[in-house]
C-alpha cells in the first residue's frame, strides 16, 4: 500500500525547508528511521528519519526545491496491502471499508512525522510551479542549484518549467557558461544531462564542448564574464537578516567599549596548558570570558532579561542559556549552552567546542537555536578590536569580544608591553541603565585582569 510522508513542522513554526540532498532514490528500500534527506531550514540543515519500512516509489522534490511544511515530500510501498482477489460483498465489504478507515486513522509511525494515506494508487508528481506565474526574481531563485547561482537569462526564455538536472550537470553548464534554462528548451522533461550540454555547446558554438581558448583578463570579483553574481536569499541568511532588522528596529541598543589587561588571565591560560589533566580541554580566551560572563550575570541580572512586550512584564530567567555566535558557509547562527553559569571551566570549554563543531557541520537543532539569554561574539578571531553587535531577538545583551594584543600599557607605574583586549556590549537600553551595563563590562574585565576575583563573585 503507498503511503506519502509530508514536510513536517521541523521545529518553531517555520514555514517551509530546503532540500540538500537526497540520500534515497525512487526503488531503494528504506527501514524505520533510516535517514531519507537533508533539508535546511531557516536555522539550520536537519536529517529527515522515515517513518516507514518499505520501498521508495515516489520523490515529490529535487535536491535545491523548496518544500511548504505539510507538502508531500516522498512515498512509499509499504508491505500490507491485500492480495489480487474478487472483491469482498455484502458483510465482508462493510467489514473491509470500516478497516480501510481505521488504517487512515492510524497515527504515523512516528510523532510528528508522516500523514494519512489519501489512497492506494501510485501518487502522481507533484507539479513543478511555471515561472510565468511568478516574478522573474523568484524564477530566478527556483532555478539555482542549492548553493549556486546560475547566469541571468533573458525574461523571455525563463517561461517553462524548472530544468531538471542534477547539481552537477548545473555546476558543469555553468562553467562553460551555458544557460541551462536554454538547454532544457531542447531536451524537453527529460533530466539533462552532460552530453546535453555537451551538444547544446557544439551546436550554438559550432565547435568544441569546451570554453574558448581567447585569454581572459582575471577580474579580483571573480567570474570575469559575468557583470554581477545574484545569490538568492534563503536558508541560515533570510532568518538572520529577518532577526537582526526585527532586533534593530525594536530593541533601543546601546554600546559601551572598555579595554582591559588581560595578560593575567594568557598566562593563566599557558599554565593551563601544560596540566596533564586538563589536555583533552581547550581553554582559550573565549572559555574564561564566558566563564566570567556568567558570574557577571549574576550581580547584574538585567543582561540576562527579555522584554515581554504582550505582557507588559520583563521576565528574569534563574539560568544562563549563553549563546556563542559561530560564523559557518550558510551564515551566522548562535546555538546556546543550556545552564552555563553550572558549569566549570573545563565543561565550558568542551561544550564550546562541540557547540562550535556542529555548527561548522550544519547539524545545529532548531532547539539548540532557541531559548538564548545572553551572547558572545568573538570578533577577535578575525583581528578584530570592537564593534557594535546587534542583539539577538528576545535577549537584553550581547558581548563582542575583541583581539588580544600586545601594546604599550600602564603597569604599576611604569610603562610596559601587556596584553590587551577591547570588550564590547550592546543591551536593550529598555531594560539596562547605562550604570547596570558598566557594572556589568567592569565585572567581567576585573576577572581578565585578575582571575583570582572570580572567588569573590556567583
Amino acid at each position: 500500500m503507498i503511503q506519502e510522508f509530508r514536510l513536517p513542522d521541523l521545529g518553531e513554526g517555520l514555514a517551509d525547508a530546503e532540500i540538500v540532498q537526497w540520500l534515497v532514490a525512487p526503488g531503494d528500500t528504506v527501514t524505520l528511521n533510516q535517514t531519507l534527506a537533508e533539508v535546511e531550514t531557516a536555522k539550520a540543515v536537519v536529517e529527515l528519519p522515515s517513518p516507514y519500512d518499505g520501498t521508495v516509489t515516489t520523490l515529490h522534490a529535487e535536491a535545491g526545491e523548496t518544500v511548504d511544511v505539510g507538502a508531500p515530500l516522498i512515498a512509499f510501498d509499504v508491505a500490507g496491502e491485500d492480495p489480487a482477489g474478487p472483491a469482498p460483498t455484502g458483510e465482508a465489504a462493510a467489514d473491509a471499508t470500516e478497516t480501510e478507515a481505521a488504517e487512515e486513522k492510524t497515527p504515523p509511525n512516528l510523532v510528528g512525522y508522516g500523514a494519512a494515506p489519501s489512497s492506494k494508487a501510485r501518487p502522481a508528481r507533484r507539479a513543478r510551479r511555471a515561472g510565468a506565474a511568478a516574478p522573474a526574481a523568484d524564477t530566478a531563485v527556483l532555478e539555482a542549484a542549492p548553493h549556486d547561482v546560475l547566469p541571468e537569462a533573458p525574461a523571455s526564455v525563463r517561461v517553462g518549467e524548472r530544468p531538471r538536472s542534477t547539481p552537477p550537470v548545473r555546476a558543469y553548464a555553468k562553467r562553460l557558461g551555458v544557460d541551462i534554462v536554454l538547454v532544457a528548451a531542447e531536451v524537453g522533461d527529460r533530466v539533462i544531462t552532460r552530453d546535453d550540454i555537451d551538444a547544446y555547446t557544439e551546436r550554438v558554438g559550432g565547435g568544441t564542448a569546451t570554453p574558448a581558448a581567447a585569454p581572459v583578463v582575471p577580474s579580483v570579483f571573480g567570474d570575469a564574464q559575468a557583470r554581477e553574481t545574484r545569490i538568492p536569499i534563503r536558508g541560515v541568511r533570510k532568518h538572520t537578516a529577518a532577526a537582526m532588522v526585527q532586533s534593530a528596529f525594536t530593541a533601543p541598543h546601546v554600546t559601551t567599549f572598555h579595554t582591559v589587561d588581560v595578560t593575567a588571565t594568557m598566562d593563566l591560560i599557558a599554565r593551563l596548558k601544560t596540566d596533564r589533566s586538563l589536555s583533552e580541554h581547550r581553554i582559550g580566551p573565549l572559555v574564561v570570558v564566558a566563564k566570567a560572563v556568567c558570574l557577571a550575570l549574576s550581580r547584574t541580572p538585567g543582561l540576562n532579561s527579555r522584554w515581554d512586550e504582550a505582557a507588559g512584564e520583563i521576565v528574569q530567567p534563574h539560568y544562563v542559556d549563553l549563546g556563542i555566535a559561530a560564523a559557518t558557509e550558510r551564515g551566522l547562527i548562535v546555538p546556546n549552552i543550556r545552564d552555563a553559569e553550572r558549569m566549570t571551566l573545563s565543561q565550558l570549554a568542551d561544550s564550546i567546542a562541540a557547540l562550535t563543531q556542529t555548527a561548522r557541520s550544519g547539524k545545529t537543532s532548531p532547539a539548540d537555536l532557541a531559548g538564548g539569554t545572553f551572547s558572545i561574539t568573538n570578533i577577535g578571531v578575525f583581528g578584530i578590536d570592537a564593534g557594535t553587535p546587534i542583539l539577538p531577538p528576545g535577549q537584553s545583551g550581547i558581548l563582542a569580544v575583541g583581539a588580544v594584543r600586545r601594546m604599550p600599557w600602564e603597569h604599576r607605574g611604569e610603562i610596559a608591553l601587556r596584553q590587551v583586549m577591547t570588550l564590547s556590549l550592546s543591551f536593550d537600553h529598555r531594560i539596562v541603565d547605562g550604570a547596570e551595563g558598566a557594572r556589568f563590562v567592569k565585572d567581567v574585565a576585573d576577572i581578565l585582569e585578575e582571575p583570582g576575583r572570580a572567588m569573590l563573585m556567583g
